[in-house]
């Protein structure tokens, strides 16, 4: 072989290295940029998730604190007054 089609060969695998090194920092970059995509992603839905939670469990307060007043009221009429009868709703449930 003679030494113009060596260095030949030789500029073509200094390219071909170069190009490979480039497309591996690429996909690297890419791929660091899929990972934290992903863990914004899951951050906002654990976020969403959580509030969506609060609200359930506060409005399950508002309506154990509503039927525990409900139900302290009619025990206290109970005790209170009218023989052990309470007028209203509870007499026909």
């Amino acid at each position: 072989m003679d030494t113009e089609a060596v260095e030949r060969v030789e500029a073509e695998l200094d390219r071909l290295v170069e190009r490979r090194a480039v497309e591996a920092r690429d996909a690297e970059r890419v791929e660091d940029l899929w990972k934290e995509s992903t863990r914004r992603a899951r951050d906002k839905r654990r976020r969403e998730n959580a509030a969506a939670w609060y609200g359930h469990h506060e409005h399950m307060r508002e309506l154990h604190s509503s039927l525990s007043a409900e139900h302290e009221a009619r025990a206290r009429a109970l005790l209170g007054g009218g023989g052990g009868l309470v007028d209203g709703p509870m007499q026909g449930e």
